[in-house]
């Protein structure tokens, strides 16, 4: 009897997990980010009672999860985060103990014959050797948990999530957290990835270096109540405006360059769709500002349409499901 199949969005900002019931995708969600309290007995035994993940070392406490950035808020602070730009945070000396913390919350231990497809992104040109070290760490997490895992593209897995109906054909672009990974494919074959590292994280930082506000109240205003087709609004809202036109500027000049670079294209005998995912795509005047880059843009393809996923937090974990389902 066939094991289990799960499929495991490993973003920089949140880990989901997506598994079936029956026809139906189930979506499990951890914020990946934690932070640091005092060791007191006292709050561990709160945080224990209300059901907040955490862990305890000699000293110190480690709330981690979706109650993260609660903690960091209340504490005027920044949560710690176990990824940076996509693979493993080299800063953070807890990165592979947080993601194994949540990777087991998320997954458990596999029972028999269990497997899970994860997503990795494409790697910058000067991380190469990055990408190898959190591949192979996350496969090793999921090998102690029992599991058999392969990975699969992040960009490619947006076209497995949503492009079935074109016989997955067509450019799948996740804006997530760390970073912004497209795909090219044809018939289901990536004919190109790339990633930049300019996408929600970048937003949150510059924004609150010009503005003297921490990255986490950027991040929570960008995500509560910002509109990025508005002229009004405060001085974080301007600065938001301008890194969010930055990143789909140089999201749609990178997909331009590959295009330019790559020697044999597919004659696609019609327009393509464009698909895009990720928290960073949530915001409000998102879809038309890109779709006027890509207008501007020199793209040697015509587009069918330039749209939203239907579910863009959960889209890369759908992905990763289907490319278990594909080929595990």
């Amino acid at each position: 009897m066939a094991g289990e199949l799960k499929g495991l969005d490993l973003g920089t900002s949140r880990i989901v997990l997506a598994t079936m019931s029956g026809e139906k995708v189930n979506f499990t969600a951890q914020r990946n980010a934690f932070v640091e309290l005092p060791l007191v007995k006292m709050t561990e035994t709160m945080l224990a009672s209300e059901g907040i993940l955490h862990t305890v070392d000699e000293r110190h406490l480690y709330v981690y999860g979706n109650r993260a950035d609660e903690f960091a808020k209340f504490l005027d602070g920044d949560e710690r985060r176990p990824m940076a730009r996509g693979l493993l945070n080299p800063a953070e000396p807890k990165n592979l103990e947080m993601i194994e913390l949540l990777i087991t919350h998320l997954c458990g231990e596999a029972r028999e014959g269990e497997k899970v497809c994860f997503s990795i992104p494409t790697a910058p040109a000067d991380r190469k050797s990055d990408l190898v070290f959190h591949e192979r760490s996350v496969l090793n997490i999921f090998q102690e948990l029992g599991y058999t895992a392969q990975s699969v593209n992040e960009g490619l897995a947006i076209v497995y999530s949503e492009l079935r109906d074109t016989n997955f054909t067509g450019i799948g672009m996740s804006f997530g957290g760390g970073m912004c990974n497209i795909c090219l494919a044809y018939l289901g074959l990536p004919v190109f990835t790339l990633a930049t590292t300019r996408s929600g994280d970048y937003i949150d930082q510059s924004a609150a270096s010009v503005t003297g506000e921490t990255p986490t109240t950027a991040r929570l205003h960008k995500e509560q109540s910002f509109r990025l087709d508005s002229n009004v609004g405060n001085a974080l809202d301007h600065a938001i405006s301008i890194y969010y036109t930055d990143v789909i500027e140089t999201a749609v000049k990178a997909l331009q360059e590959a295009m330019a670079e790559t020697k044999k294209l597919p004659r696609f005998t019609s327009p393509i769709p464009l698909v895009c995912a990720g928290g960073t795509a949530m915001a409000r005047g998102f879809l038309p500002e890109l779709e006027n880059a890509l207008r501007n843009a020199d793209l040697p393809v015509k587009f069918s349409k330039a749209y939203l996923a239907k579910d863009v937090l959960n889209t890369t974990a759908k992905g990763a499901l289907v490319a278990a389902m594909l080929n595990m």
